[in-house]
């Protein structure tokens, strides 16, 4: 197995992770730090082709950016999978299948993955009518109903981009409000294809080689019915990413990482973006998160 030492590792390289790195750099020249990130630069943020807020432009083109920004100003990226993290010493020890990552402080900013409803179908058809993006798959439902359970931002943003392409929409909420911004809820109402069902849940992904079908029920009146459909976007919520993490580290009820202030969960450790407690969940508190983390960090080298 290789190994290697750095200053500050940063587990992560979606918006919190990019921003922590970049800040830790702009902020202290020849600090020697380490990016590591298993998967596709951005994290959930690629998968939007149009953000929402102050922030202007496609999820993609912004992650690229401050990827490049963090590349040049002399971070080194390490493509692997965080399998462990335990102190060492004064400091942390990062192990991954390939390999052990020293550093003497850490940032996690893992963040999160979408919730599963853990219905039946739900695994089975991933990929065959399952899906999480529709900025990316969208396309593929053009002319055709799809449903979508959800009742906050990340599901009415979908539902609306879903509806430039889809024939219907049908939107499945267990509770009776959506708790979106009203601007969002504002944008749904006047979408002629979206059809709305409050107080409803899905019980099963129904279908043979594809999705056909989701079946709901009424909350209010427990009846039963099934929707014909060819796709199905689920956006109930999120589930951290730190499965690496030692047990030692607190969390809330949600599982989410428990920190200070200053993002400080531990002695040269520190939680950015969607993986702890109390995380906003824009864009623009992923940006503030990495920006403290580093800040925080940055502490223990002067």
């Amino acid at each position: 197995m290789s190994e290697s030492t750095h200053d500050v590792i940063v587990i992560g390289s979606g918006i919190a992770g990019l921003t922590a790195t970049k800040q830790l750099l702009q902020s202290q020249p020849g600090l020697i730090v380490a990016n590591i990130e298993a998967e596709l630069f951005g994290g959930l943020v690629i998968n939007i082709q149009e953000l929402d807020g102050k922030i202007h432009g496609s999820g993609v083109e912004f992650a690229s950016s401050l990827m490049i920004e963090a590349t040049e100003l002399g971070a080194a990226a390490i493509s692997e999978r965080v399998t462990a993290l335990a102190e060492d010493g004064g400091g942390w020890k990062v192990t991954t299948a390939e390999g052990i990552h020293r550093a003497q402080a850490v940032i996690v900013a893992s963040g999160a993955v979408l919730r599963k409803l853990s219905i039946p179908g739900e695994d089975e058809f991933e990929h065959k009518g399952v899906s999480r993006c529709a900025d990316c798959d969208g396309p593929i439902f053009s002319g055709q109903d799809v449903v979508v359970a959800g009742g906050g931002d990340s599901a009415l943003q979908e539902a609306h981009i879903l509806a430039k392409f889809c024939k219907q929409v049908h939107v499945v909420n267990r509770t009776a409000e959506f708790s979106a911004q009203p601007h969002l809820i504002a944008a749904l109402s006047a979408c002629g294809n979206i059809m709305v069902r409050h107080l409803t849940e899905v019980e099963a992904i129904l279908g043979k080689d594809k999705v056909e079908k989701v079946k709901i029920r009424n909350l209010t009146d427990k009846s039963v019915t099934e929707i014909a459909c060819s796709g199905f976007f689920g956006f109930i919520g999120l589930s951290p990413a730190h499965d690496f993490m030692p047990t030692s580290i607190p969390r809330d009820a949600s599982g989410f990482l428990i920190t200070d202030d200053s993002l400080k969960a531990g002695n040269g450790l520190f939680v950015a973006g969607a993986a702890r407690s109390g995380h906003g969940g824009m864009l623009e508190h992923a940006i503030a998160d990495g920006i403290i983390a580093a800040k925080g960090v940055l502490k223990g080298f002067r």
